[in-house]
């Protein structure tokens, strides 16, 4: 039998805790009503989110162009965006609505900042954001989620990108942030901006037991008002993450997630021949698999990490940043009156501190969901 390689996996079942249930989100509330836009290496036009993007931005170069939902290319660099956005957004149609994001009804504003060269610099985020501020507006984007980082350390309140995010905020757009995943005691701009609600990471071991969670090896350091960074942190591990349609991995997931699911060798090597040329091996070998096939079957699970035919399991503080976006747009559905600073106060004031981890590597604390979305709806100026 297979195996995901996710802590409790248990063969032939889907052990593996969604995002609604890791954070104790409130299943009722869905970003409805509320925009989010995305600052990304790219983005792809997936099903879960069909219907619901306003707009794609390709800010990749200084010609800046607005591209219709579903009129724009996926490259490579579409995975982490795809990633972020569905994590946060996607309607979870792929897999029944258990893996759905948080804020399943939000709009979307996808701003693509690679560069035709593949990289990202503090420029090419600078770019987007700019974007971002002279049209919010038109929009009515409430919320940024930028899991994209610049090159350096900057102490400079001035700093470009520091700016931009305060600009943002002033105009009453949050700003969430990742912190970073190298466990250094420094971040960078974005992630930085002291008016940046700057997320790290947190292990929960795929439980609910919280004596299991620990913190992730995400970055901290200090903002140059002082403020430490992160300010809260959220899960950053073992999350169901779509799987990119039309690659190598989704070729082999078309068979490798049946298998995980398979009761028995008799409907293991029905699915080995059909799809045996998929996974990239002989005829004969599919139609007498023996021990050296199936253990290079579960290396290849292992691998690309599958969950089933549609997801995998990923992590960084890349996902835990949309986890609490998606959580804010929940927030902002309650309360449409709610500013940024408002937002930063309620997550903070709700977080749980996450025990044995030193205060400046968490912040805060755990992000509470539930907590976070009632006091949101009970808040008054």
């Amino acid at each position: 039998m297979f195996t995901s390689n996710y802590p409790f996996s248990q063969p032939g079942q889907m052990t593996l805790l969604s995002t609604v249930e890791r954070v104790g989100a409130l299943p009722q509330h869905t970003g409805r009503g509320v925009v989010m836009a995305f600052v990304d290496s790219g983005f792809y036009p997936h099903p879960e989110i069909a219907g619901r993007v306003l707009v794609h931005v390709d800010a990749s170069t200084g010609h800046i162009t607005e591209q219709a939902p579903n009129a724009f290319e996926a490259s490579d660099l579409s995975w982490h965006g795809q990633m972020t956005s569905i994590i946060a957004a996607g309607d979870g149609r792929n897999s029944g609505g258990k893996y759905r994001g948080i804020a399943s009804e939000a709009k979307l504003v996808l701003i693509k900042v690679s560069t035709p060269r593949g990289q990202i610099k503090e420029n090419d985020i600078l770019r987007g954001l700019r974007w971002l501020i002279d049209t919010h507006l038109r929009f009515d984007v409430r919320v940024v989620n930028i899991s994209v980082g610049g090159d350096f350390v900057s102490a400079d309140p001035h700093h470009p990108l520091h700016e931009a995010v305060r600009k943002l905020v002033e105009a009453g757009v949050v700003v969430v942030t990742a912190a970073g995943n190298r466990l250094i005691d420094s971040v960078v701009p974005p992630a930085s901006a002291a008016d940046a609600i700057t997320v790290g990471g947190m292990d929960d071991h795929n439980s609910l037991d919280q004596s299991l969670w620990t913190p992730y090896h995400s970055n901290y350091g200090i903002a140059p008002d002082g403020r430490l960074k992160p300010d809260l942190i959220a899960p950053a591990e073992w999350i169901a993450g779509p799987i990119m349609p039309e690659t190598v991995v989704a070729r082999e997931a078309r068979w490798l997630g049946p298998l995980l699911q398979a009761p028995d060798h008799k409907q293991m090597n029905r699915l080995l021949k059909k799809g045996y040329a998929d996974l990239g091996i002989s005829r004969s070998l599919a139609l007498q698999p023996d021990d050296h096939v199936y253990a290079m079957l579960q290396a290849r699970i292992n691998t690309h990490k599958i969950v089933d035919a549609n997801h995998q399991h990923v992590d960084g503080t890349s996902v835990a940043a949309p986890i609490v976006s998606s959580v804010i747009a929940q927030m902002l559905e309650v309360n449409p009156s709610l500013t940024p600073q408002q937002i930063r106060s309620i997550l903070t004031e709700t977080a749980q501190p996450l025990a044995n981890t030193p205060h400046e590597r968490q912040g805060a604390g755990v992000l509470r969901a539930a907590d976070a979305v009632i006091r949101a709806s009970e808040f008054t100026r």
